[in-house]
């Protein structure tokens, strides 16, 4: 750490560096120090100290700079590389500093036990991904419950899963948790930016075929989907060695029964190309329809979690062009509230807080979309002090934002007053170039809906502005005239590539696309067409039960007399599947 104290020349004292000729020299150690003495000693400590760390902090600058001009595009704008680096058990972290020079793809990686079926940053991080799993675990008491259940009948064996999620330690927890419960899986990011490297290690460590890595180019996020794609699906010994599954519980709820086994296990002999997909956004999905067809055909059930890929998903049906039934994760009670809305109202002040060293109270806030993000980002704002302004297309929603006392305004006539501006929409460019030129100087700009382009990030890579990359995830746009505003992530998803989501939110969600591909597995092939559909009732009911063992909460049971008079099942489903809560 740099000290405060000046550096003081031995002169400047009036002294000399030795102690004064009238101390015999055998006597010279036995004396108290003086003041004066005691000051240069330290001062040469501070010095030697000082010289050290410079030296380290020269070279490390140094090699940031190296790697930040070899990645300025033609367009002029600086590419946002990380920062992040962390120690574990000695090792070194893997950040773009040490390694940047040499392309991952390019790399010969080995786990410790011979399997190199994956592409990951550093796959020497294992130990402290592991311990990042662990970490989260303790969160996701849930989905460990669910694991502990069904692992024991190896549900999904035979299932041969595709996924594309962010490759966090929460996401860790339920890729172990299906291959807990038998599926073989191959794994990639959906998002350049959210991959923890250490994580991506520690699935590797487990030989699970697994492609990311943090900030990795647009280029590379294809070429990791490609590889998931093509490679093939293989059981090894080891691969749930590592997966700890906790012990029994008396306390865990009955599953809901999803039926007869169907389509999953019927077929052991059949191709051995991927038979499920697991998606969070639809790249994955979207790739393998327009460029491996023959493939695409032969899956049997698609997990969506994300508006947008739900939004193509219902094309493809109108279109006729699914080959297996979806289930709409995005759309079920148990996601939408907590994902959504909980997981935005924790983070999205903590992310801007982090990035820009900001104070947020009583800053003016511009919110665009008023769904379940927006009304989580606006609570969190207005709980802390903020002026909160809503933007909204949908007269439901915008009269529910004035219900809560917030003011609906159109962003052309408030733009240039704003402090900071979120984006919650889920729509394309939202925010324009001549949003951005009206803003005022230092303007915090964020993104919180899924969809990277709610931002016309590409209208700034024109040769008359200048990218100044202040930290990793936050650049300065600079204006000609001296005006700048503050960008997050480059229009990414605030929350996952500036701060983190609560491993408890992130639970409900995936206990519910655990429990969405257990059902489309393993449900009769005649229960469902080739169409989108909810999750049944009773296992969102399920997913929020299974949560409620963290908050020691004990539900009231219905007499029977009670259930009767409502005409309803004592032990649920005890809302229509149109209820909204």
């Amino acid at each position: 750490m740099k000290s405060n104290f000046p550096k003081v020349a031995p002169d400047d004292e009036g002294g000399s560096e030795e102690p004064p000729p009238t101390v015999p020299t055998s006597l010279r150690a036995a004396q108290p120090p003086t003041p004066q003495d005691q000051g240069r000693h330290l001062q040469r400590n501070l010095a030697n100290s000082e010289g050290v760390k410079a030296s380290y902090r020269r070279e490390k600058w140094r090699s940031r700079s190296l790697s930040m001009s070899s990645n300025v595009s033609s367009t002029g704008s600086v590419s946002s590389r990380s920062s992040y680096s962390s120690v574990a058990s000695g090792e070194s972290s893997g950040s773009e500093e040490e390694d940047g020079e040499m392309d991952v793809k390019e790399r010969s990686q080995v786990n410790s036990s011979g399997f190199s079926d994956f592409c990951v940053r550093n796959a020497n991080l294992y130990k402290f991904g592991r311990r990042e799993i662990q970490i989260a675990e303790q969160e996701m008491s849930a989905l460990t419950l669910l694991r502990n259940k069904l692992s024991s009948e190896k549900i999904l064996s035979g299932a041969r899963v595709l996924i594309c999620t962010h490759l966090t330690a929460q996401s860790a927890v339920l890729i172990e948790t299906l291959v807990a419960c038998g599926a073989v899986v191959r794994v990639c990011s959906c998002n350049i930016h959210s991959t923890q490297n250490e994580v991506a290690a520690a699935l590797a460590e487990s030989n699970i075929s697994v492609f990311g890595w943090k900030n990795m180019s647009e280029k590379d996020f294809w070429w990791c989907i490609d590889q998931c794609v093509t490679g093939e699906f293989v059981t090894h010994p080891t691969n749930s060695d590592s997966i700890a599954t906790p012990s029994s519980s008396n306390s865990t709820p009955t599953a809901p029964s999803s039926g007869a086994p169907g389509k999953g296990g019927s077929n052991p002999g059949d191709d051995m190309g991927p038979n499920m997909i697991l998606d969070d956004g639809g790249d994955l999905t979207h790739h393998m329809y327009k460029n491996y067809p023959e493939k695409f055909v032969k899956i049997t059930g698609i997990v969506e979690e994300n508006i947008g890929g739900i939004h193509r998903l219902y094309q493809m049906s109108r279109q006729g062009k699914l080959p297996a039934p979806v289930m709409n994760v995005h759309d079920c009670v148990t996601k939408t509230k907590f994902d959504n809305l909980y997981a935005s109202r924790e983070s999205v002040t903590d992310a801007i807080k982090r990035s820009t060293d900001c104070m947020i109270g009583g800053k003016l806030v511009v919110i665009l979309g008023y769904g379940e993000v927006g009304k989580g980002c606006a609570a969190a704002f207005q709980g802390i002090g903020c002026i909160v302004m809503i933007t909204e297309v949908d007269p439901i929603c915008a009269i529910q934002a004035c219900m809560q006392g917030f003011k609906v305004v159109r962003l052309d006539d408030v733009v240039h007053h704003a402090d900071i501006v979120v984006t919650c929409t889920g729509n394309k460019n939202v925010v324009t170039r001549d949003h951005m030129n009206r803003m005022k100087t230092g303007c915090i700009l964020a993104n919180m809906g899924h969809s990277s382009v709610e931002i016309d990030v590409n209208s700034l890579t024109t040769s008359e502005l200048r990218w100044e990359r202040i930290r990793s995830q936050v650049h300065h746009i600079h204006w000609p005239d001296g005006k700048h505003i503050v960008l997050l992530a480059k229009g990414g998803v605030a929350n996952h590539n500036c701060s983190s989501i609560p491993s408890f939110v992130i639970s409900v969600t995936a206990t519910t696309q655990a429990l969405a591909l257990i059902e489309l597995y393993k449900a009769p092939q005649t229960r469902y067409k080739a169409d989108v559909y909810l999750l049944p009732k009773k296992m969102d009911e399920y997913v929020a039960q299974l949560h409620l063992t963290m908050f020691n909460a004990h539900l009231t049971e219905l007499s029977r007399e009670q259930a009767a008079f409502l005409n309803i099942n004592r032990s649920g489903p005890y809302k229509s599947q149109h209820y909204k809560y």
